[in-house]
């Protein structure tokens, strides 16, 4: 196994997860409050579930964040 390459390609699903996680965090936020369905100061709770076909592994990450 060629560990390097293996970290790149990781790496790279990381950066592509990160950049579209945060777009949609931040539009839904921002709709959210628009419509009134959030409130500055509300916390909401997040969860990421990351997930290997095969062989087959899950991993779930929790998270709140305060709005402000």
């Amino acid at each position: 196994m060629n560990e390097d390459h293996l970290n790149l390609e990781i790496r790279k699903f990381l950066k592509k997860v990160g950049i579209s996680s945060q777009r949609v965090l931040e539009n839904h936020i921002k709709e959210s409050i628009i419509s009134g369905d959030l409130k500055l100061g509300q916390i909401i709770e997040l969860e990421m579930k990351l997930k290997v076909k095969d062989p087959v592994k899950e991993h779930i990450i929790v998270e709140k964040l305060k709005i402000e």
